[in-house]
This record gives C-alpha cells, sequence and structure tokens, in this order.
C-alpha cells in the first residue's frame, strides 16, 4: 500500500480526513471526569467561556482580605523586620535582613527591595497616616534605594540604616496618638 505525498507531508490532515473526526478547539468532547472518576454535570462546572479565576469569598486564605489595624500593622511590622533584621551575622551582634541579601544583585535588587518599602508605605497610607508622616517614610524609602545602588558601600548602609523598620515604628508611634 503507497503512501500519497499529501499523506506523507501533513499525515495527520490525512488520518483525519480519512477517519471523519475534525478539531473543534477547546470544547470537550466527553464527558468531564473527577479525581475519582466521577461524571461532573456541566451545569457544575458554571458557564461557558467565563475562564479560570479564584474565589476566595469569606476565606480565612484570602490574604487581601478585609484586615483590622492590628492586623495590618503586625503585617507590616512582620515584613519591616523580614526585610531588616531578620538574620543575624554569626559571632557579632550586627543583624540583616533580605532587603541586604536582595541588594546584593546590581540595581535590579535594590528596585526589588525599593519597591516592596514603598508597598509599606502605601499601606501606611491606606491605615490613614497623614502626609507628613508618609513623606518622611518615602524620605527613608529614597534615601535608602539611592544609596543603596553604590556597589559594596550601598550595601552596608542598607544593612545599617533599616529603613523600612524605621519607618514602621514612626507609623506605629502615630496610631498610638490617635483615639480608636
Amino acid at each position: 500500500m503507497a503512501m500519497s505525498n499529501e499523506e506523507i507531508i501533513f499525515p495527520r490532515a490525512a488520518r483525519a480526513r480519512a477517519s471523519g473526526a475534525t478539531f473543534r478547539g477547546a470544547q470537550a468532547c466527553g464527558p468531564v471526569i473527577d479525581q475519582e472518576g466521577r461524571e461532573i454535570r456541566p451545569e457544575a462546572l458554571g458557564p461557558q467561556g467565563s475562564g479560570f479565576h479564584f474565589e476566595f469569598g469569606n476565606s480565612s486564605a484570602n490574604p487581601f482580605a478585609d484586615l483590622t489595624r492590628e492586623q495590618r500593622m503586625a503585617r507590616l511590622d512582620a515584613l519591616a523586620k523580614l526585610l531588616d533584621v531578620a538574620f543575624i551575622v554569626p559571632g557579632t551582634n550586627i543583624r540583616y535582613g533580605i532587603d541586604g541579601l536582595i541588594g546584593l544583585i546590581p540595581v535590579v535588587g535594590d528596585l526589588i527591595t525599593t519597591a516592596i518599602s514603598l508597598w509599606l508605605v502605601r499601606e501606611a497610607r491606606a491605615l490613614g497616616a497623614p502626609w507628613h508622616l508618609t513623606a518622611r517614610m518615602l524620605g527613608n524609602v529614597a534615601l535608602d534605594g539611592v544609596v543603596g545602588l553604590v556597589p559594596v558601600a550601598g550595601d552596608a548602609f542598607d544593612v545599617l540604616f533599616r529603613a523600612n523598620v524605621r519607618n514602621v515604628r514612626m507609623l506605629k508611634r502615630w496610631m498610638d496618638k490617635q483615639p480608636r
């Protein structure tokens, strides 16, 4: 049995035409089966073409849920400590965080840590911090980011200046003065 030129050049197309099968894109051609082997009804899958999405609802796993002021402050405090004072240099009392480690990557590392620090300032603003406090916080972030760009001295400055811990401390002091 000899193959035609079309079957050699386009083997799948020739087989599909011979069998009568056609490709219909992303539509299911049969039942949808779950992991246990049970058939899932099409109504349970939701409207067709809606796309894939996450539905957090009221789950406690939602990191963007409505948090109380105390929960937000705890999150900011934990992130500031992780960025600035999470680790200790062995044999010394010098503390550093991932800000100092990521900052070792030239330019890109400092941009990443500055972006995270700016998120902390944004959260402070969302908590209602006044403009003069956010301006001081932005000044700390700018100083940390600009000096951090200097190759070796900037990394040492990142470890010693601790802009994120300073900013969270300023925010806590301001929040303690506010009525509940």
